[in-house]
């Protein structure tokens, strides 16, 4: 694993993952630059996997920058769905990135399926992290996190889908928890609840940011 310099860019338009990142970023003491800062270009998400998603935004981001970029490809993965919608998650929330839409979309589509009890409500989030560089060298780290899906929403906090996922062990959802809850982990803890979180401990314990 390269050691990560200074100052990161986080390929990424999403505001809300942007934070995210930003707060798990933080205790490494890196720069952090996102690409809408920077005024970049989003690139076509031609890929069909979570881990091709990640390194295309991550490679875009580093060639155009010049800078070591980091992306996020996630979703959510619904058992009664198939795994949908998956690596097209955002693309249920419309144009205008409606979530309130998408989890409506994603509820009427798990009722048409049958999926009313608790048993056939499974589903897992899952976060790919790609850490690139302007010479195109590419790290890619994986986490997911099992729930069952909930409705009506429950909570504010948080983005996208995280009203509607329960996380397995817990009684509350994501869009009920503050940050440090979803995350769940710190550098040098063993735990680490959200997919994310869990990418990123594994990032971590890798060798990102060490002398």
């Amino acid at each position: 694993m390269r050691a990560v310099p200074g100052k990161i860019v986080v390929a990424s338009h999403n505001e809300g993952k942007v934070r995210e990142i930003r707060d798990l970023l933080g205790p490494l003491g890196c720069e952090i630059v996102s690409a809408a800062e920077l005024d970049l270009p989003e690139p076509e998400e031609n890929g069909e996997t979570f881990e091709e998603n990640a390194k295309i935004k991550a490679l875009a981001a580093a060639t155009a920058s010049g800078i070591p970029s980091l992306s996020d490809d996630s979703g959510l993965c619904v058992d009664a769905l198939d795994g949908k919608p998956g690596i097209h998650s955002a693309r249920w929330a419309g144009p205008e990135k409606d979530f309130a839409l998408a989890m409506r979309n994603v509820e009427e589509a798990m009722q048409a399926a049958g999926a009313t009890d608790d048993d056939k409500r499974g589903a897992r989030f899952v976060a790919v992290l790609c850490l690139a560089w302007p010479d195109g060298h590419t790290e890619l780290f994986r986490g997911e996190i099992e729930g069952v899906m909930v409705w009506p929403p429950r909570g504010t906090k948080g983005f996208g889908y995280d009203p509607v996922f329960l996380p397995e062990g817990h009684a509350r959802t994501f869009g009920e928890m503050d940050a440090a809850e979803k995350h769940g982990w710190k550098r040098g803890e063993a735990h680490a609840l959200s997919h994310r979180a869990r990418a990123f401990k594994l990032m971590v314990e890798t060798g990102i940011g060490d002398d």
